[in-house]
């Protein structure tokens, strides 16, 4: 098999971007009266190679996410993840639940009742307790997974009765918008739901965190209350798909 030599100029352009970023993150919450360590940047690791998400992690990078279980089981050996939190933010099958519960700390991609029931199950089979976000699809978009905000509050009241399972917030990816105004309009319905529900205080409900925002409009995602943004291709540069 081939050594993999790593491009020079992409560990310094990674290493350029992750500090950009999470200086502009920064300065979006202080622009919106919010204070800048409440709001984490997650660095999106779908395709990325170790050797650079290495490169972000030594800079800094935290919270890193995964699309994909395979990937994500394929490198973690490779990874330094020492100190860093590690989620899993595609859409996961009920078949991989086993593979990945107790890997990573948390799954922000929790879409209906049947996946929360095996993450439950195999949680108490292993002896943890799983973290999780409930994914919305705010756009309410065919080709997205995610639950409708109105089916929101049933879910969640589902989830919270089981065992080995924690809720601890909402993520959402908003459609691909022509304007700000419209992307603006998707995060504020979502902040304005997540609000609502954690006013509900529901038990095992825990509405600490809001994670959207992505590489094109994680600034409009920080003012709009988001605490985590999940950002890719603006630090490792263009996915590549083999």
């Amino acid at each position: 098999m081939e050594k993999f030599i790593p491009d020079e100029n992409r560990l310094k352009s990674v290493s350029e971007n992750y500090k950009a970023i999470k200086h502009r993150v920064e300065e979006a919450a202080i622009k919106a009266g919010r204070d800048p360590n409440d709001v984490r940047l997650m660095a999106v690791t779908k395709t990325v190679e170790s050797v650079y998400i290495n490169k972000a992690i030594e800079i800094g990078a935290d919270l890193i996410g995964e699309n994909r279980v395979q990937e994500y089981l394929g490198k973690k050996d490779e990874l330094n993840l020492d100190g860093v939190e590690k989620h899993l933010i595609g859409h996961l099958q009920t078949n991989k639940v086993k593979q990945i519960v107790g890997e990573v700390d948390m799954i922000e991609s929790v879409d209906s009742i049947k996946l929360a029931k095996e993450i439950s199950r195999v949680s108490s089979n292993k002896g943890v307790t799983t973290d999780v976000l409930v994914e919305v699809n705010v756009g309410k978009e065919d080709s997205k997974s995610g639950i409708y905000i109105e089916s929101l509050e049933e879910l969640l009241c589902e989830i919270a009765e089981l065992e080995s399972i924690r809720i601890n917030g909402l993520m959402t990816i908003p459609p691909i918008c022509e304007s700000e105004k419209e992307v603006y309009k998707y995060f504020e319905t979502m902040y304005k739901s997540f609000i609502d529900i954690k006013d509900k205080k529901i038990d095992n409900v825990n509405m600490s965190i809001l994670s959207m925002g992505m590489s094109g409009d994680f600034e409009a995602a920080v003012a709009s209350g988001s605490n985590i943004v999940r950002v890719g291709s603006a630090i490792f540069g263009a996915r590549k798909y083999f």
